[in-house]
């Protein structure tokens, strides 16, 4: 068994750009321990003057898009011009093992032995959509370690978009050209979240399909309001396999991060959504405190069953639960 770090240790290592410290240090945060909690709290507090200068970037695509593809070599554009990124990549959980099942080390074996990367597969437990819970917690100490530049993947199924969204700066959508209008579900939930929408593997005979299907998209996008920051979102082409369009996704977000930093928006995002955090954070404890009490814990199986054989409403019984914790103010 590893010897605890103190938090001097895990302080040092991380601020030195120690990726095994780093790790320690995201597995701490993660950790359901409740011995562990009080010192997490107090390395995220610790931190908190070192954090803040990444760009924080979401992306997401529906399934065979080529997340982890493009992921690669964006990153390795990244780490070409010197600068430092980390790629959290959210992982579907195994219901089984309650452990991630894709294995994105793996998937991105050469940016993974990049020296100036650093990639962090999570479990997505049981939060919404694959969003790991201490997402947020990662991106701060990540940025503390020096990296410039924070990916956060999503699993892409269309749920977790809107949480993603509300942590990072700029929210990349990969599209297949051509994929038929049973995504279309996916695609419409997520294009007004987009900053930029990307479509992948364009090269050989996609070359013209993805064209077309930008053309569409630039179409589709005039049907929607305009972005409040006034930013005007970029259809673009890109191919992984051929390093084709990456380097300029990767100038869009410069540009991107250069306009909303001078108009104010990009400061007046990250303080709602550190509300956000705060609210969502709020609302966590209050259901895990509540789904712990006793009282609580004792009437579920009853509450359940009456409902279950129809002798109870739903509401009834929900009723009854959170009349059994209420407290006196």
């Amino acid at each position: 068994m590893q010897k605890r770090l103190s938090l001097n240790e895990y302080m040092n290592g991380i601020l030195a750009g120690n990726r095994i410290i780093l790790s320690r240090a995201i597995t701490l945060i993660e950790s359901q321990l409740p011995q562990d909690k009080p010192l997490a709290q107090q390395l995220l507090e610790q931190l908190l003057p070192y954090t803040g200068n990444s760009v924080r970037i979401g992306i997401t695509g529906v399934p065979g898009v080529g997340k982890s593809t493009f992921i690669e070599v964006f990153g390795k554009t990244i780490t070409s011009l010197n600068k430092k990124i980390a790629v959290l990549a959210i992982d579907p959980t195994s219901q089984l093992t309650k452990g991630s099942i894709m294995g994105d080390k793996t998937r991105m074996e050469e940016l993974a032995h990049d020296p100036l990367a650093y990639i962090r597969p999570s479990p997505a437990g049981s939060s919404l959509g694959g969003v790991a819970n201490k997402t947020r917690e990662t991106i701060l100490l990540c940025e503390a370690a020096g990296y410039e530049i924070i990916v956060v993947e999503t699993v892409g199924v269309g749920q977790s978009e809107t949480v993603v969204k509300g942590m990072v700066d700029f929210f990349l959508l990969l599209m297949l050209a051509g994929a038929g209008d049973e995504l279309q579900g996916i695609k419409r939930g997520i294009i007004e979240m987009a900053d930029a929408i990307a479509i992948t593997k364009t090269d050989g005979e996609n070359a013209q399909a993805a064209q077309n299907a930008r053309l569409e998209y630039l179409h589709a996008l005039h049907l929607y309001p305009t972005p409040v920051n006034g930013w005007v979102v970029p259809v673009m082409t890109c191919s992984a396999l051929q390093n084709q369009g990456i380097l300029e996704i990767w100038q869009t977000i410069a540009l991107y991060a250069e306009k909303t930093k001078t108009s104010g928006f990009w400061q007046q995002n990250r303080q709602q959504q550190n509300l956000g955090w705060m609210y969502d954070f709020i609302q966590q404890t209050l259901e895990e405190d509540f789904f712990s009490d006793p009282i609580v814990t004792e009437k579920i199986p009853r509450i359940q069953s009456d409902i279950l054989a129809g002798k109870i409403l739903p509401v009834q019984g929900a009723k009854e639960l959170l009349g059994s914790v209420k407290r006196t103010h």
